[in-house]
Order: structure tokens, then sequence, then C-alpha cells
């Protein structure tokens, strides 16, 4: 039982107190001073889970992590000055991700504004471009400012983004009391969802298209009932494409998207030029399929989010504002059959593709193809699978995972920058043990984020060390030079070693196949400790077996 201490400013009071009736439960603070009253109300009280992350950065990717399992509001809270600006990152991918992020950020009063006071910055409005609310306190406690503060929770939790209260404080920050004395006003919300109809031109539309490509970007897991699924595989004028992070499955969905398009002949590409492009789920990963539908693209091209719709392709014609099994439940009509081979079309070249991707990888050596491929069959069931930027999550595009994990990936901005802290919230609030796969560069990038007192013991790093940026050598412009090696590449000869040790990681490493094999049964039964699996690949071998497998197919 906590001592139930309020802070003396009744803001502080009012914050706390808004925050325990819309059931903010997990509250990730960074330690500073002029958040103490904040600090102070929320660790003593026993409606709150608390957090001490001392790297601003990393708490508030942690807090995402949370946030992305939970999907509900989880808030980041730290002191004035630069602290708030370290949030950044995470507040980007928080929006375009889609994530409700509450980010709580002490503030000096306005008179100490630009008058050269210390730990002092322009902090009203700082998110402006990548937040869905942005609530601005005066210091004095009034209805107005509890309506902000409600304002701010609700429209993170309806326009499933990133939300900013500022909370201006005056010294003495450290006064407490046993008991409240400022009770805020709030409004009771009256959000009212709007109810969606399909227009039945569309369904014709739908019913008489030979050529119907769904793209899936980022899903949660069971965001799409079975029956849906099992009626669009039914359908063979519908060919379904699936990024991993979509998290769907079916034995006749092709989900390694590059694997089937790179190596497309002009009659191919024609061929597969949809009538009908529908798209739902988050960022799309695959560049191959961007710049082919690009080129060669649909006569519509339809998008079903409840809030947005991004022209990735040039040719957006409709955007149903609705959850994707609500849209189905409208346009799939039974007993509708068109007569169409484009699904069996592309089901033939698949099978052809994926004979010739086993019989690659059959013989290249150990490297980092070679390393996903031995994942991807080896990585236990029923597991959280958080996958890094870059190369990583471009790898795991490639290859085969079992249909029991899921997949997940900060695809919102595509950054490196918080991969393991996002990964360590998100074993946080997830029963299901949570496994990273993660790049040197990435890792290292984020190695503040293992300065955490929270971490499961079952929690395990696989870290792919190719001595640098291996993604850089793929892309066009690579030359063997000091110029690409130090300002593109990031070459370097750093391992995890020390940093497990300091942190209290079980430390494991391997630099070939069969080492691999030898030691992978231990690290993931091993439980005990949270653990890291450094794999060390050949540094100038990835690209072109990488670059020739595409070559192969």
């Amino acid at each position: 039982m906590k001592a139930n201490l309020y802070p003396k400013i009744p803001l502080a009071q009012a914050v706390i107190e808004i925050f325990r009736q819309k059931e903010i439960q997990h509250i990730v603070i960074s330690p500073g001073s002029r958040n103490a009253p904040l600090t102070i109300g929320f660790t003593n009280q026993d409606n709150f889970s608390c957090y001490s992350i001392a790297d601003e950065r990393c708490a508030a990717f942690f807090a995402l992590g949370l946030a992305q399992q939970l999907q509900k509001p989880v808030a980041v809270v730290c002191t004035s000055g630069s602290a708030l600006l370290n949030y950044y990152p995470a507040v980007a991918e928080a929006f375009y991700s889609q994530i409700p992020l509450l980010v709580v950020s002490a503030d000096r009063p306005q008179s100490k504004i630009d008058i050269g006071d210390g730990q002092t910055i322009r902090q009203e409005n700082v998110f402006a471009n990548h937040i869905v609310f942005s609530a601005n306190l005066t210091e004095n406690a009034s209805e107005k400012n509890d309506n902000l503060i409600v304002s701010a929770i609700e429209t993170a939790i309806s326009q499933k983004g990133p939300a900013h209260i500022n909370v201006p404080f005056e010294e003495p920050l450290y006064e407490t009391l046993s008991g409240p004395t400022y009770v805020p006003k709030t409004a009771v919300s009256n959000v009212e969802k709007s109810v969606f109809n399909l227009d039945a031109k569309f369904v014709s539309e739908w019913q008489s298209a030979k050529k119907k490509l769904i793209l899936v970007g980022e899903l949660l897991p069971n965001s799409i009932e079975q029956k849906y699924i099992e009626f669009l595989a039914q359908d063979e004028s519908v060919l379904v494409l699936l990024e991993k992070t979509s998290n769907l499955h079916h034995p006749s969905f092709i989900d390694r998207i590059d694997t089937l398009v790179t190596t497309f002949s002009e009659e191919d590409k024609l061929s597969f030029q949809p009538d009908i492009l529908l798209t739902f789920g988050g960022m799309v990963v695959s560049k191959r399929i961007k710049a082919l539908l690009r080129s060669y693209q649909p006569k519509q091209h339809w998008h079903v989010d409840e809030l947005r719709a991004y022209n990735t392709f040039g040719c957006l014609s409709e955007h149903f504002q609705t959850n994707i099994s609500n849209f189905f439940s409208q346009i799939l009509v039974e007993n509708n059959t068109i007569e169409s081979k484009y699904k069996s079309n592309f089901q033939t070249i698949w099978q052809e593709r994926l004979e010739k991707q086993n019989s690659y990888i059959s013989q290249i050596p150990f490297s980092d193809f070679k390393v996903f491929d031995f994942l991807s069959q080896h990585l236990p069931e029923n597991i959280q699978l958080q996958v890094s930027n870059s190369s990583p999550i471009r790898y795991i595009q490639l290859v085969n995972i079992n249909k029991t994990i899921e997949v997940f990936c900060n695809r919102g901005t595509s950054g490196i920058d918080g991969s393991t802290s996002t990964a360590i919230g998100a074993a946080v609030a997830n029963e299901k043990p949570t496994i990273l796969i993660t790049g040197d560069i990435s890792f290292l990038y984020d190695s503040n984020a293992l300065w955490n007192n929270y971490i499961p013991k079952n929690f395990k790093i696989i870290l792919i060390n190719n001595n640098g940026g291996g993604i850089f050598r793929i892309l066009p412009g690579h030359q063997e030079n000091e110029t690409f090696n130090t300002f593109f590449e990031t070459s370097h000869h750093l391992t995890a070693e020390h940093l497990a040790k300091m942190y209290q990681f079980k430390y494991v490493t391997v630099s070939n196949e069969n080492e691999l094999e030898s030691v992978w049964n231990s690290f993931i039964s091993d439980v005990n400790e949270p653990a890291i699996l450094e794999i060390f690949t050949p540094e100038k071998l990835n690209n072109s077996i990488l670059l020739d497998y595409f070559k192969h197919l």
C-alpha cells in the first residue's frame, strides 16, 4: 500500500487526478527536478504503475512499446528543458504508427521563458508537426486546464496518436500533503462514432473486377475475423500480399513480396497491374512493391482506415473511414463468383520462386541471409518478435515465420533509434516471451535501453553483427573507400560483450553455422536472466549474397 501523498501544487493534483479518472495506469518517468510534483504524486498513488528510465529517448520508446501492446495511452513524464526534445523521435514514431502516447512535460512559468533562466526552452507546441493535441496549461489550476488535460487524453485515444501536455510549475516543487486540495472539474466525454455504410456502387465494382490486389501493412494480431480471411482465400480474382508485420496468415496469401515481384518480366508486370488495389494496415516495408505499383498503377486504389489514408502510389481514389472487418462485412458478398486466373497465375510464379529460394539458400555460405533462414526455422512458437529497422526487417520479409509468432517493428518513421527500448517496453506489457532481432548499429545506437530495471528474465536479443550498417552495401552508390566505410557503413569492431556484463545479460557469441546450432537450444530455453546472442557475419560477403539471391529467382 502506497503512502497516498499528494503534491502541494494544485495543478499537479489536477493532472494526477484526471489521469486516475481516465484510467491512465502506466507512467514512465524521466528523473528530474521540475517534474517533482508529478513524480511525487504518481509514485505515491496505488492507481499507477510507475517506471524510472533515466535516458529520455529510451524512456519515450519504452513507453511506446508499452502502448503498442496495451493499445491504451501510456504517459511519459519529464522535467523542463532539452529533456522534452529527447522524446521527439518516439513522438514521431507514435504519430505515424498510430499509437496513443501522452507526453507530460514540466515547464517553467511563462515569466521565466526567454529571460536567460536555466534549463528553459520554448516548450509549448514543440511537437506541432507530429502531435494530435497540444495542451498548453497555465500555472494556476482551473476548469480550463482540466478540460485541456481531458481533451489531450481523449484525442490521443480517438485519433490514435501522441498528445502533449505542458505543465508549468513554480518553486517550491517538493512540498507534499496527505490529501488533495483541488478537485478537477472535468466534462463527461461524449465521443460519438459515425456509422459506416458502403455505397452499393463499390460493392458492384468489387464484384465485377477480375484483378483485385490486396496489400496489407502493419496490423495487430487478430485484427481480421477468420471468416473474412477464408472468404478472400476462396476468391480467384483476389491476390493477397502480406508484410510480415501484418500478423495475417493463410496458405494462399503471399508473405514474401520482394521474392515474388523483383524479377517480374514486362508481361508479368502488366498482368499483375490490378483493377482495384485495396490497402489497409500501417506502413509498408517493401520498396519494390511501392515502385512497381507507382509505375503500373491500378485503375482504382482504395484504402481502409478509420483515420488516415496516404496516397502512397499516386492514385488514391477512395478512403473508407472504418475498420477493415466492418468494410469486409459490407463488400464481401456471398455467392459472388467471377471467372479469373489472377490469383492462380501468380500462385504458380510464387511456387516457382519458393523452389528457387530453397535451392539458393541451401548452397550459400554463412551470412546474414543464412542466419535469418536459420531463425525462420528455429524461433520458438507463440512468442512476440520485435525486429529493428534497416537490414533485419528486410531479411525477415524474405523468410518464412511461424504463424504463431507476433511480429512488430517501428515502421512509422523506420528509424533505428529506439528499437531495443521499444522491445523492452513491449516485453513488459506482453506476457509472451519476447525476442528482439537487431543489427549492430541499431543495438549500439540504443544501448542505453539496457539501463532499465524492468527487463523480464525471458527477454532475449539476437544481435547480428556485421561490423557496420550492412544495408548501405546493397544501396546504389556503394564503393569500397574510406568515405563509404566511415560515413555510410559506419565500420567498427565493437561487440556487446562488455555491455552485457555491465547490465547483467547472459552473453553468447557465435561466428558460424555449427556454433549457432550448438548454442541455440540452451540460449532459447534459459529463462533465468535476459540474454544476448551475438552472431558475427562476414561484412563484405553479405551484400553479394543478398543481391545474387534476387538474380537467382
